[in-house]
Parts: structure tokens; sequence; C-alpha cells
């Protein structure tokens, strides 16, 4: 994870990526056994990721104030899960929280949700 900052806007942004011995790994090296989903990656991540960090995320309009997007997207908008594990993420969060949390908690917070959703990535699509 990149160092997160702070936006004047009251998003925290920061970049996850997952490396092994060669480099960034592909969403393909975490995808299921039987093959990717249909759905992108950030499909099933989103939703994983902010389900971790329930009550640390703000919400706003009825949505959770979290904006996963792709740092390079596939080459082939049908395989999306062939490209690399690598992720530009923004969150907004509870004021009140935010409050109680170090700056370095809050980030082994949120280093611990993504690692926990990337693992989720392997199972089988409900």
């Amino acid at each position: 994870m990149s160092r997160p900052t702070d936006a004047p806007d009251d998003w925290w942004l920061t970049v996850f990526w997952v490396t092994d011995d060669d480099g960034v790994i592909s969403f393909r090296d975490v995808a299921p056994t039987a093959g990717p989903p249909p759905d992108p990656p950030l499909a099933r991540l989103g939703p994983s990721l902010a389900g971790a960090l329930g009550g640390l995320v703000r919400e706003e309009d009825g949505r959770i104030a979290i904006r996963l997007t792709l740092v390079v997207p596939p080459a082939d908008p049908l395989r999306p899960w062939a490209c690399p594990l690598a992720v530009r993420a923004a969150f907004k969060w509870e004021p009140v929280r935010q409050a109680v949390l170090r700056p370095n908690e809050l980030a082994d917070l949120v280093l611990a949700a993504f690692r926990r959703a990337v693992e989720g990535l392997s199972r089988p699509s409900a």
C-alpha cells in the first residue's frame, strides 16, 4: 500500500497492489480455481472491502464513500481479470471513528481489510 494522502475534499487516497517474486501479480492469479467469474474483479473486491471496513466509512446519499479503480485496465475488456492487481482507492471516513485512530492504525486496518478482500476473490461466486 502506498502512503495515504488526505485530499482537500475529505477523500483519503492510496494505491494497493499485490506482488510475488516476479512483481505485481494479475487478478487472474487470485481468481477461483475454476476460473475467473464473468464480472470484473472490482465488482467483487469493492463490496468485500466495504464490508470489512463497515462502520469506518462514511455514507453519503445512501452510498458508502469508497471508490476503487484499476491502475492498469485490462487490454481486453472481455477478460477483466487479465490485468495487474493494482488498485487506486479513495475513502471518506466517519469523522468520529477517524478521530480516535492514529493514521498508522487506520492504515493498518485498511491494509488488513484489503488483504482479506483479495483473499476472498479466490472463493467461487455465490
